[in-house]
């Protein structure tokens, strides 16, 4: 299956994979269980594996994603994001900046970026050619315990302030997504509320359950 269209693609659920949570054997099985869910995004997230683990997972995962039509991002690489031809990647405020993600990408390849609660970095992601926003962390968070809090009221400005997709993340779970998606974001991005349930059964399950909600 080709690439699903980029355009209005920033929508609806967003699994994020975790190597803690998604190891080895158990990547592939969870993110088919979320993907056939609902998901309509996914971002390969290993920060410990090795280059040839990475290009290899990611090359599978980039397959899995177009077979259900889904957007395929790579975390914090954009140069593993181009080897793989993934749809995007998705970086942080140390990672290179957009031009130079750009420039490997092009211009047909989604570029997110992480803005945290701060609309000031929001407004410099937005000119620099950001397609997405990614914005939170607005609940308690397991898996980024230490990054800084978020409010929704800072949500809600940037989704009113910008014409761009605004993600929100951060301890997103299924009953306190409806408050983030009611303050404008287009999408919610999770990890452990999908993949810590080590059933693929019961991560299809919650992603159904997020999906249903936009």
């Amino acid at each position: 299956m080709s690439a699903p269209s980029l355009n209005n693609a920033i929508h609806g659920l967003y699994a994020i994979t975790d190597p803690a949570l998604t190891p080895d054997e158990r990547l592939l099985p969870a993110a088919e269980a979320a993907l056939f869910g609902g998901a309509r995004l996914l971002q390969y997230r290993d920060k410990i594996a090795s280059r040839d683990q990475r290009q290899r997972r990611a090359s599978q995962l980039r397959a899995l994603c177009h077979e259900y039509d889904a957007l395929f991002i790579v975390n914090d690489d954009p140069v593993l994001a181009a080897e793989v031809g993934a749809d995007g990647v998705h970086i942080g405020q140390s990672d290179g900046g957009i031009a130079a993600a750009r420039a490997l990408l092009g211009e047909q390849r989604v570029i997110g970026v992480t803005c945290h609660g701060d609309l000031a970095l929001a407004r410099d992601a937005a000119r620099a050619g950001a397609d997405y926003l990614a914005m939170g962390r607005f609940f308690p968070s397991s898996t980024k315990p230490h990054a800084p809090a978020a409010e929704i009221h800072c949500l809600k400005q940037a989704c009113e302030e910008f014409h761009l997709p605004v993600v929100a993340i951060g301890g997103v779970n299924p009953d306190n997504a409806p408050l983030l998606i009611q303050a404008g974001a287009a999408s919610v991005a999770v990890i452990e509320a999908l993949f810590g349930h080590s059933d693929p059964a019961d991560i299809e399950a919650a992603a159904r359950r997020f999906s249903t909600l936009f």
